[in-house]
């Protein structure tokens, strides 16, 4: 009886990572076959990347060479959205601190621009060769211990409330609208004819990868920044009741392996620290920036792409942070405040030193001594 418990067991558990697997496998496989066809060399998917794209084609900055209405963003939110329906998912909820939300949404796009690059495409960047993306993980994973630090001596932004099931619809609704702009292409809508906003796989292949990356997202909860923070929730952690959950842990080895194979397979693998595509070789000024992603996704419960998953499926707090950084993404053109080949310029310098002060403020006055873990918090670690 207990050989067949014990094998019954391995089976559920096995049975259960397959989600993990397949995720993993879906993005790896997705970004790097975009890339192969047109999206940017080691931008196959980059949510930081994309709605600069996105704010550029709004006229929501004039860098002629950032300008597309990516499919891709689209499908993570529509795709999130259809099947949350689908599996009887969509609940529309909010009130958790909005502004907090929408401010914590523009420095995740900041901090994300000065590394250039998502913590989606920071595994890309590696998968690719680029050992110069290590200090962009380095630095992720010390913002995510020192948000899980704040998230254990009781930080919190308040409990989400039930909402208007309509409220759940805006931002699903909005990127359906973007994407018939897309399709339509009406005059007011800006596209570059150079640079990387002119690098773009064909719109279908792109909608397609989005619709089902956000689909599985959905179903898996898949989270770079929630993956990581796995690492830390061992041993007296566990007595918070934080479990060894490893399933976004196997997503995000797959995911690397995945995309590894498929760089090397398409001869898009080059190893090396100089002269990477979209490498900010500020090393310092990288570390920092990803340092701020880690803290604030922590803060907020999700790295950029859990967020624009999570508004697909009612979520009107991530909701909220999807518009701060779409905001955030314009402004990083407009202010100068992101990173290049020629190192971080010293606006984005200041930004990323006064964002991650911000974090620490916000930290700090939302901090309830005595509480642990708040349950909201308990539930994204689960």
């Amino acid at each position: 009886m207990e050989e067949k418990a014990e094998k019954g067991l391995l089976y559920d558990i096995v049975t259960r990572k397959k989600k993990f697997v397949l995720m993993g496998a879906v993005i790896g496989l997705g970004a790097v076959m975009l890339s192969y066809f047109g999206n940017p060399a080691n931008t196959g998917l980059c949510v930081s990347c994309f709605l600069e794209n996105v704010a550029g084609a709004l006229s929501l900055h004039d860098n002629i060479r950032m300008q597309y209405l990516r499919p891709e963003i689209m499908g993570f939110v529509l795709g999130a959205f259809l099947l949350s329906l689908l599996r009887r998912e969509f609940v529309s909820t909010g009130g958790s601190s909005p502004l907090l939300r929408f401010l914590i949404g523009i420095l995740l796009i900041i901090g994300c621009s000065v590394f250039i690059g998502c913590p989606v495409k920071m595994i890309l960047r590696l998968a690719a060769g680029d050992i110069g993306a290590i200090v962009g993980f380095v630095g992720l994973t010390t913002g995510i211990y020192i948000g899980l630090e704040f998230v254990e001596n009781g930080f919190r932004l308040g409990s989400s409330k039930l909402t208007p099931r309509a409220n759940g619809y805006i931002i699903p609704g909005i990127m359906l609208f973007l994407l018939v702009l897309a399709v339509v292409k009406p005059a007011f809508i800006t596209l570059s004819t150079k640079g990387s906003g002119a690098q773009y796989a064909p719109f279908l292949l792109s909608l397609g990868v989005g619709l089902l990356i956000g689909a599985i997202a959905q179903r898996t909860q898949f989270c770079i920044t929630g993956g990581i923070a796995r690492i830390f929730l061992w041993g007296p952690r566990e007595v918070m009741n934080c479990p060894r959950s490893t399933g976004m842990l196997v997503s995000i080895v797959t995911f690397f392996s995945v995309a590894l194979v498929a760089s090397l397979l398409t001869g898009q693998f080059s190893f090396g620290l100089h002269g990477q595509p979209s490498s900010n070789e500020s090393y310092g000024w990288a570390f920092l920036g990803m340092l701020m992603v880690g803290f604030g996704s922590v803060l907020i419960r999700g790295c950029p792409l859990r967020q624009l998953v999570a508004a697909g499926q009612g979520d009107n707090d991530a909701g909220v942070t999807v518009m701060g950084m779409l905001v955030g993404a314009a402004m990083v053109e407009n202010w100068n405040l992101g990173g290049n080949s020629a190192g971080t310029p010293p606006s984005a310098q200041i930004a990323v030193l006064v964002g991650i002060c911000l974090l620490f403020v916000i930290g700090l006055l939302n901090r309830k001594r005595g509480y642990g873990i708040a349950p909201e918090y308990q539930a994204g670690l689960d």
